[in-house]
């Protein structure tokens, strides 16, 4: 798929904020950029405001404010948010083994795994025997069984490697235990609706958002056979070590990762094009979001916990974000430097944020919801041209362009 050769990009930046609507409109001429959209809070106020392209090309549908699109792992943290209101009402504690909350999950040396080493990505879970259909996961009753006679790839706490898949299927069923109900319908209810958040988790067939979501676009053939095995094949980065061991080592820990847990199935990305699948509440990859909706559910994280008037949380409970509570120099799974606090990633500096408070999640092909508290800024990022890298160039340059702004870089 070509680059745009001309894009009219739509909405506002601050004044200071000029090199970011440069950069957002390079993404469409220079870096193939299909249909997008960035928003950015600082303290509160909104400074980055730009959409623009295509929703849909095959029907030429444009990009607009409110266009939704599937954010893929961007949505454990969303998520993650969840977990962390139940901490601050004191319905969670992470440091008690998940079997506290969950006594069927002590089953297979699992009982002295804790809440924090699920979520932080080191209970070794990182797939699960035999097949199992995303939607199967539509009757949580039948899935359970499965999770809980699952044994850990690694000594639990031992290790770190990023429960790709799994981590969705594991949180969702923990969260109905302590909640009480999902996490989909919890954050609609306590974040997405009092926030004004274009986001949810499962959108039934008949729900009129469905009319806003962007078409996926996955990765195209000439892009697989001229770029990404390419690299892949003589690359030294961590994408493409991460590459090859998806496509060519089937018995390690990245290829159990992504294949080995609840399946999209032959149709792989282009399944979440489905209203049946986006219907679901898949916690690790089924969210469907707008720019400004990622933003919105992060701002009160980078402001102490309130905006407006919603009160999120209390500062004492996002405190803890602000540092790695873990780290591994090469995640066993994303072959990579990277670290994790309560399900939030906590990337290296020189990706999508500068500073060690930053704190979110980036998405397959490049969706991120981010809050930094040392700046107060709040960034949500989507898109629907996909891209086989792990951390996309066009999210990273958006990202450095709004801190650049700030004068951090």
């Amino acid at each position: 798929m070509r680059a745009a050769t001309s894009v009219e990009i739509q909405g506002t930046v601050a004044p200071g904020f000029e090199r970011v609507r440069d950069e957002f409109l390079r993404n469409f001429t220079e870096r193939r950029e299909v249909g997008a959209a960035i928003h950015a809070t600082l303290r509160g106020e909104v400074i980055v405001d730009l959409w623009a392209g295509s929703s849909d090309p095959a029907q030429q549908t444009p990009w607009e404010r409110d266009t939704r699109t599937v954010v893929w792992s961007a949505t454990k943290g969303l998520v993650a948010i969840g977990f962390l209101l139940l901490v601050d009402r004191g319905q969670l504690d992470l440091d008690l083994p998940v079997a506290h909350y969950w006594p069927g999950f002590a089953q297979g040396g699992k009982d002295r795994i804790t809440v924090r080493e699920l979520l932080n990505h080191r209970a070794g879970l990182i797939y699960l025997p035999g097949k199992l259909r995303a939607e199967e996961l539509e009757r949580p009753e039948d899935v359970v069984s499965r999770l809980e006679e699952a044994a850990p790839r690694w000594a639990p706490g031992t290790q770190q490697g990023y429960h790709a898949v799994t981590w969705g299927a594991y949180a969702s069923e923990l969260f109905r235990r302590v909640a009480g109900e999902s996490p989909g319908v919890f954050l609609a209810r306590e974040v997405f609706g009092p926030l004004g958040a274009d986001v949810s988790i499962g959108v039934s067939p008949g729900d009129p958002v469905r009319a806003k979501i962007a078409q996926v676009i996955p990765l195209q053939r000439d892009d697989l056979l001229l770029r990404a095995i390419p690299e892949a094949l003589f690359g030294r980065t961590c994408e493409t070590r991460t590459f090859r061991r998806l496509i060519g080592r089937l018995g390690s820990e990245t290829s159990l990762a992504f294949r080995s847990g609840p399946s999209l199935g032959s149709r792989r990305m282009h399944a979440m094009n489905d209203p049946a699948l986006q219907a679901l509440e898949l916690a690790w990859c089924g969210a469907v979001a707008s720019a400004q909706g990622l933003a919105r559910c992060y701002t009160p994280l980078a402001n102490g916990g309130s905006w407006g008037e919603v009160p999120l949380c209390r500062p004492e409970t996002i405190e803890p974000l602000t540092r790695r509570q873990t780290w591994s120099e090469r995640d066993l799974v994303l072959q990579k430097p990277i670290g994790w606090s309560q399900g939030f990633s906590k990337d290296e500096l020189h990706l999508v944020s500068p500073r060690d408070e930053a704190f979110g999640h980036t998405g397959m092909g490049g969706a991120v919801g981010m809050a930094d508290p040392s700046t107060g800024l709040a960034i949500g990022y989507v898109m629907n041209r996909m891209d086989w890298r792990i951390r996309s160039p066009r999210c990273i340059k958006l990202c450095r362009a709004i801190y650049r702004a700030l004068g951090v870089l």
